[in-house]
């Protein structure tokens, strides 16, 4: 049965996978940890239907990549002028290498159990060189793997395939562990009637699960693969499985937490990765902390890498540089991204310091960048290319759920301004 046969599977899978594995990255595992704490299994129908929404911006997304001759920034700037192009992929690096730092700062969180030792009042933590060590070592890595492998696609995709077949299994070690009750978790698909705005960590999954940054940048990578429009049934089982596959470590992580920490532990103490491995110690001990920190460096590392790949390539492509993540420009400037990202977090590490300007700032960038994304795609999508015989490159389907999607960024995006102006500027 070719249905059933894991090798079809594995060949089938590749840009969207790399598109999840951004996704899945430290934020979404935290942010879907806190979500299942505090509101339970109540919060299981959100991955289910922003994944949904991610997977049909994603194919908006490789449609356009594949229905062009010219890449999304390239198709732009003959359209709108270069210029335009320019401003995408500036507001794309700058959010890109702002939140590099945080990916960077996970990658030590995710680690961070591993280092202590000793049970109880007398654990200790290990000294702090240990961790900057790892960081630099993670990032030296990164820089060896971008410049030394002529390849890179090939690469990267294969690391992304193992990384989230190592997330899926150390989270279904542990959710196994709890026992989660799958009948509320049938019942958690279902959305609750709203009362008010969502908890701003409902927002905060929303954000991490639904990114059009990520999806933007799956119309480069059927470019990567050579696939075309005689592939779009691959494109679309691709998309299906790897968004899938996002959403289903989300639904687990949740499932974990809602069952060790709904109605016992305020959700406001998980604050870290570490935090939650630390919780799970007394109910599995410390073979599953080591689980979960697998689990969560996987994400972290994974996405860490594409993160700044991300932001070079369509920075380079915005540039009229390159528009490959092997070309000379797209190594150069995901080399910039890796290098502000890293100097951040050792800089916070080894200091102590709360970086809140930077938090603040990529917030911002947030605002403007993110629905200004999605109305490229959807302009890209309402064109008529010649690859399609002159027909529009999306179909009226798909632009739906890009206009909903585009509202729903932009109310985030509202969201997020008055918080800013009330907490820093009111």
């Amino acid at each position: 049965m070719k249905l059933l046969d894991p090798r079809s599977w594995l060949t089938s899978v590749g840009p969207a996978l790399i598109v999840a594995a951004v996704v899945v990255g430290p934020g979404s595992i935290l942010a879907s940890s806190k979500v299942g704490a505090e509101l339970g299994y109540e919060g299981i129908w959100i991955p289910v239907f922003f994944g949904f929404l991610l997977f049909t911006m994603v194919l908006l997304s490789a449609r356009i990549g594949l229905a062009y001759e010219r890449t999304p920034c390239g198709e732009i700037a003959f359209r709108l002028g270069r210029p335009v192009a320019i401003a995408i992929g500036i507001v794309l690096f700058l959010i890109i290498a702002c939140f590099q730092s945080s990916n960077n700062s996970a990658v030590i969180a995710g680690l961070e159990p591993l280092f202590e030792s000793g049970e109880g009042e007398n654990k200790t933590s290990a000294p702090n060189w240990l961790p900057l060590t790892a960081l630099i070592v993670t990032n030296l890595f990164a820089l060896v793997a971008l410049y030394g492998v002529r390849r890179l696609y090939g690469l990267v995709e294969t690391l992304m395939k193992l990384l989230v077949g190592l997330m899926v299994a150390a989270f279904l070690v542990n959710c196994f562990l709890t026992k989660p009750s799958l009948v509320e978790a049938a019942k958690g698909l279902v959305p609750p009637v709203p009362d008010g705005l969502p908890p701003m960590v409902v927002q905060a999954l929303i954000a991490t699960t639904f990114s059009v940054a990520a999806a933007f940048y799956q119309a480069y990578l059927v470019r990567e693969r050579g696939w075309t429009l005689a592939d779009t049934p691959r494109v679309q089982k691709d998309a299906a499985i790897s968004i899938g596959a996002l959403a289903f470590i989300t639904i687990i992580i949740m499932m974990t937490s809602a069952a060790v920490f709904h109605g016992k532990t305020p959700p406001v103490t998980l604050k870290s990765a570490a935090d939650v491995a630390r919780q799970l110690e007394p109910l599995f001990g410390s073979w599953a902390k080591i689980v979960f920190s697998i689990g969560f460096f996987a994400g972290a590392f994974s996405s860490f890498l594409v993160n700044a790949i991300i932001g070079g390539v369509i920075l380079a492509d915005g540039l009229g540089k390159g528009s490959h993540m092997g070309d000379k420009s797209a190594r150069h400037l995901t080399a910039l991204a890796l290098i502000i990202g890293m100097l951040v977090a050792v800089i916070a590490t080894a200091t102590g310091k709360n970086l809140v300007g930077v938090i603040v700032f990529a917030q911002a960038l947030t605002v403007v960048g993110v629905p200004a994304l999605a109305l490229a795609l959807i302009y890209l999508g309402t064109r008529k290319a010649d690859r399609t015989g002159g027909c529009r490159v999306a179909s009226p389907i798909l632009l739906v759920f890009a206009w909903t999607g585009f509202a729903i960024t932009l109310l985030l995006a509202t969201r997020t301004v008055h918080g800013l102006w009330m907490k820093y500027l009111a």
